[in-house]
């Protein structure tokens, strides 16, 4: 990996990404979306001298072409991500998260690409059939959001089957930390909780998950481009751990050393049938690959992301009053 393209790198995971590969020597040029305001997203402030940066958009093909001229490899993660808004919006989460990945496919072919890692969602797999969930776990669209990230996996590896590309789908199960958007419920309780309030709204807190702390996350995308027999796979990162929506509100409320009581907030709760109740991954796969495993524990995890959440202008970047959908 010596020049490396990162799309998507403006967003939680993919600042992450960006400063992991820098400081794995790599040269990266860090994709944001681009907008009037030259603004890089979570990108603003990470300076360093091999760090490129582009604005532009995955849904323009000659826009990804160019990008990836040079790159031997990518790590593609541009996409909307919100679930509930993907009921209001479906054609753009079509248009971004399947054209835009078939875009970036497609330039990669015609760019000799070596490497190209999409990444996935344990969204895929809907409600667990059966735990821990493996790469084999039949796929259940249970939003739109799921649905285009299906469309985006199967996509990619028909590159991988047609064309003899070395691609892999990368899926991380839940990650958290640092930097995440406060549409996601470790941040929305933290921020509530830091700003002082007392009743805490939150959706359905039954559902069950399996948290990567961001840095982890990171550290698997890495570990899957430097192996030398993972193309064609899809690929779990999880951690085998499986905690509810509840435990969680509740470990962040002591960590914090907050009296707060819960309730729910209807506008949280997803559209009916549409909830993943549970997710709880298998990292055999990663693991027998790679050598990976989870470094940081839910507990450390949540302590580091408070931190930072109440350290700094960091609360200021946040509306805890207003959910977005």
């Amino acid at each position: 990996m010596k020049n490396v393209v990162v799309t998507g790198a403006d967003g939680f995971i993919g600042s992450h990404l960006t400063e992991a590969l820098l400081n794995e020597g790599c040269h990266v040029t860090a994709l944001a979306q681009y907008n009037s305001f030259n603004n890089w997203g979570w990108l603003e402030g990470i300076r360093h001298p091999e760090l490129s940066i582009v604005t532009g958009d995955v849904r323009d093909p000659n826009f990804c072409r160019t990008l990836l001229k040079g790159a031997d490899t990518v790590f593609h993660l541009a996409a909307l991500i919100a679930i509930p808004f993907s009921y209001t919006a479906p054609d753009s989460y079509v248009d971004t998260n399947v054209k835009g990945t078939l875009n970036i496919c497609q330039a990669a072919k015609d760019t000799g690409v070596e490497r190209l890692l999409i990444t996935s969602t344990s969204e895929v797999y809907g409600t667990a059939k059966y735990v821990p969930i493996d790469e084999n776990h039949p796929k259940q669209p249970q939003s739109p959001y799921s649905a285009t990230k299906i469309g985006a996996d199967a996509i990619a590896l028909s590159f991988h089957n047609t064309f003899d590309m070395n691609v892999t789908v990368v899926r991380p199960f839940n990650t958290y930390g640092p930097r995440q958007s406060a549409r996601a419920i470790i941040p929305s309780i933290i921020t509530q909780i830091a700003t002082g309030i007392k009743e805490i709204k939150v959706g359905d807190l039954s559902p069950t998950r399996d948290f990567n702390y961001v840095e982890d996350t990171c550290r698997g995308f890495i570990a899957i481009a430097k192996a030398p027999n993972t193309a064609g796979e899809e690929i779990n990162i999880a951690t085998q751990r499986e905690v509810s929506m509840k435990t969680t509100l509740e470990t962040i409320a002591r960590l914090m050393d907050a009296d707060i009581k819960w309730v729910v907030d209807p506008d949280r709760l997803r559209p009916s049938g549409s909830e993943v109740f549970r997710l709880l991954g298998s990292n055999e796969k990663i693991t027998r690959l790679t050598g990976w495993r989870p470094e940081v524990s839910l507990e450390e995890g949540l302590r580091r992301t408070i931190d930072w959440i109440c350290s700094g202008d960091h609360l200021k970047n946040y509306k805890p009053n207003i959910y977005n959908r």
